[in-house]
């Protein structure tokens, strides 16, 4: 069960508790509300054990002596300089000895754990979990059952931790069907997103005596903000001995999430107040705090309805966050990246954002999607997109991309934009037979959920290559930041009477026909009239353009800048194709007549 060497820590010591004690009593769905919080507890008992007796010792000597405000730190000290601490008599592993009074005992125990502990709980819905457990005269053998699993820190690592509670929340996750892409960032995503982020910050994380934030305004369990902070510190800065002062935070609306990211931070020493609870777009409790890093796999194509009057109100403030504009309500993606943008630090700051392909090429121009990817091209702050290979994430199998925006672009990229396409391509090889022309994932061991693919280390080193050579190629597009843009013209046809004849309006001029009316989209760089001339006055001489509805629009077509032509097979080809076709067909018949 130990961790060295970033093993993967195998959970399913802990899942065969489902079947030895949960079964029969909770629904599948359902073993996730009772496993995480048994598990948190553990860990917190594991930690303890070595100093519990001092804090007893301190709690005996000074709960009665004391101001309540002055114990915590007291008990804290006594803790080793922990967190967290327990004043009760009991640990889990006493608790076993005196089964008549399990459950009066136990509540007992929680009593005993510090506020923040016991807020955790709350979060948990432990009482419920409890109440049922105690129901079912499963209280005892639940305990019993935990108790067998030993998660000290000598056995199990926080990163190794880390990886169990990702792999408890994602698999109850995915027995409860949640919203695809709603939860998970799997660890390999994050480390491409990491490589990049923090490729150019090298020598500013290396001054001595510096302090930086990383943030997540979606964070589920944390892994994100955590795994940040541990790529800064033993990859980036590895060989060097003073390392920056990285403090983390995040917000996350589902309980059980936050409660399993605030649980993490609280064991591995984080300040637990950085991580807060509630929905970022109508209660950002980060209102008007800036950071440095920031990073979210923020959930595809949820809804935003139930806040629709909060937003649309803060989008009638010039200073709110959704200013620029609004995307239909049936996804928030764009809401997100707004709300980072907003909290970018004026000395610089640097985002990474997953989404799914829609916010790149949704919404005509005009519309709320469109205005948003405007705004933030416009201002220079998108550096670049990178396509992902299919079959990464657990709970989806859609098409993903990472975002990176900045306000500090280096000379370099200013007024550009780059796209990354680490999509596998598939090409035609030799006699009809497919070959991959190149890939940037490798299949799983094994699949975990949609989980088929992973971006191992190879790759990313691939892939922040290409980010950092900044040059045209196969598998990189560089665009000035006005190629994005385009006039959306909307070209008018008259309207004519019976005998053929325009009709005109009072003063003269030929009334529009909207059954004949038309929208072209013309690039930001071309000559509008000499394209209205070439492309449209040669087909439709009479038609013109009223320029009074002409509006600009953005849109990232990623697929069209990588998109290669294949030619039509060869009949030679396609003769060569169906021939070992029959080929394998008549082999396989000769296996199974074999047979």
């Amino acid at each position: 069960m130990s961790t060295k060497n970033n093993e993967k820590v195998d959970v399913g010591f802990i899942w065969r508790i489902t079947d030895d004690v949960l079964r029969d009593t909770f629904r599948k769905n359902e073993i996730g509300d009772v496993i995480l919080p048994f598990v948190v507890i553990r860990r917190i008992d594991c930690i303890l054990e070595p100093v519990n007796k001092k804090v007893r010792d301190a709690y005996n000597n000074f709960y009665d002596k004391v101001p309540a405000d002055k114990l915590g730190p007291i008990l804290r000290k006594s803790a080793g300089g922990l967190k967290f601490y327990n004043t009760s008599k009991h640990t889990l592993i006493s608790l076993k000895d005196d089964p008549k009074n399990i459950e009066i005992n136990f509540t007992n125990y929680l009593q005993g754990f510090n506020e923040e502990v016991r807020e955790i709980l709350e979060h948990f819905q432990f009482d419920k979990v409890i109440a049922r457990l105690v129901k079912n005269k499963l209280l005892y053998e639940m305990i019993g059952a935990i108790c067998q699993i030993d998660l000290s820190t000598k056995k199990i690592d926080n990163h190794g931790m880390g990886y169990v509670f990702e792999e408890l929340i994602r698999i109850s996750n995915e027995q409860s069907n949640e919203t695809a892409g709603e939860h998970f960032t799997p660890r390999d995503v994050i480390g491409l997103m990491n490589a990049i982020i923090f490729s150019t910050e090298k020598e500013e994380l290396s001054q001595p005596g510096i302090i930086r934030t990383i943030f997540d305004p979606a964070c589920g369990t944390g892994g994100m903000v955590n795994l940040g902070k541990k790529y800064i510190n033993e990859v980036l800065l590895k060989e060097i001995d003073k390392k920056p002062e990285i403090r983390t935070y995040g917000q996350e609306l589902n309980e059980q999430s936050f409660a399993i990211a605030k649980s993490e931070a609280l064991i591995t020493g984080e300040d637990a107040n950085n991580i807060k609870h509630g929905n970022s777009f109508s209660e950002d409790q980060f209102s008007g705090k800036t950071f440095h890093y920031m990073m979210a796999n923020p959930p595809y194509g949820v809804t935003w309805k139930k806040d629709m009057d909060f937003i649309k109100n803060e989008s009638l403030n010039p200073a709110g966050r959704f200013y620029a504009g609004l995307p239909r309500t049936s996804d928030g993606q764009l809401l997100f990246l707004q709300h980072m943008l907003s909290k970018m630090e004026r000395e610089g700051s640097r985002i990474a954002v997953v989404t799914n392909g829609s916010p790149l090429f949704t919404g005509d121009a005009g519309s709320g999607e469109s205005e948003i990817r405007k705004w933030i091209i416009e201002n220079d702050w998108l550096e670049c997109i990178v396509s992902l290979p299919k079959d990464l994430f657990y709970n989806t199998g859609i098409n993903t991309y990472i975002w990176f925006l900045t306000n500090k672009k280096q000379e370099k990229r200013k007024g550009k934009v780059q796209l990354i396409n680490a999509a596998a391509n598939i090409a035609k090889g030799e006699n009809g037979n497919a070959k991959v022309e190149h890939i940037f994932a490798n299949p799983e061991k094994k699949s975990l959920g949609n989980k088929r693919n992973k971006i191992e280390e190879q790759y990313i080193k691939q892939i922040t290559k290409i980010y950092e050579d900044f040059q045209d190629g196969d598998y990189c597009k560089i665009f000035d930041n006005q190629y994005f843009g385009y006039y959306q013209l909307t070209i008018e046809q008259p309207q004519v009477d019976e005998g053929g004849n325009t009709i005109t309006n009072k003063k003269g001029e030929p009334k529009p026909d909207s059954k004949k009316r038309d929208k072209e989209n013309v690039p930001l760089s071309a000559d509008i009239q000499k394209y209205f001339e070439e492309e449209v006055k040669t087909h439709v001489p009479e038609a013109w353009i009223d320029f009074a509805k002409t509006r600009i629009g953005y849109e990232i077509n990623f697929t069209k800048y990588f998109y290669k032509y294949k030619g039509l097979d060869t009949s030679e080809d396609i003769k060569n194709e169906i021939s070992s076709l029959e080929n394998e067909i008549t082999n396989l018949l000769k296996d199974l007549l074999a047979e």
